[in-house]
């Protein structure tokens, strides 16, 4: 059985990898910010802190969050820490399709290029698959993706859209011929 679920992880990994490219251009877009609130230090290695409907968009990437805790260095952002019930993320991908996530906090870290997802994670590619877990660790600079059921004994859940699925009317025709 132990084989079995690391093969069945092994193969998780391989087509995930393919499939959770973010739009490697939005990174070099402006991010616009939104918040009720925000106490920002204005030095470049200062933090920033945005509270109530923090709206985040960077070109094809959008959040919603009730809190989120930016900091930077050196003038860059180094890391964001989302929270609500739940932060939401939507982005293209560079294969064209788009990515939807929740999670009860989400954690970027820029300088080592992964997102973290904690609580209740979800994150789904239409037409590709999903992954749910209690936490997911997005790399995206391999695109590797990996979910564990969280330290309760939870179960991570993988699903895998076949790439050449026929429509439903197709499908129930051929099942009564």
């Amino acid at each position: 059985m132990t084989r079995n679920a690391e093969l069945v992880l092994a193969i998780a990994a391989i087509c995930c990898a393919g499939t959770a490219m973010a739009k490697s251009s939005d990174r070099q877009q402006t991010m616009r910010v939104q918040a009720n609130k925000s106490d920002c230090t204005v030095t470049e290695s200062g933090p920033c802190v945005l509270t109530g409907n923090v709206h985040i968009v960077q070109g094809t990437l959008v959040i919603d969050a009730a809190r989120a805790d930016i900091r930077q260095g050196d003038g860059d952002i180094q890391s964001a820490k989302l929270s609500g019930s739940p932060v939401r993320l939507k982005q293209q991908m560079d294969n064209g399709g788009t990515m939807n996530a929740t999670a009860a906090q989400v954690d970027y870290d820029l300088q080592q290029d992964t997102v973290v997802f904690i609580g209740g994670a979800v994150v789904q590619q239409p037409g590709r698959g999903s992954i749910a877990g209690e936490r997911i660790v997005y790399n995206m600079r391999t695109g590797q993706v990996q979910g564990g059921g969280g330290t309760d004994g939870g179960r991570v859940t993988l699903q895998f859209e076949p790439r050449n699925r026929a429509p439903a009317a197709e499908t129930d025709k051929e099942e009564q011929d």
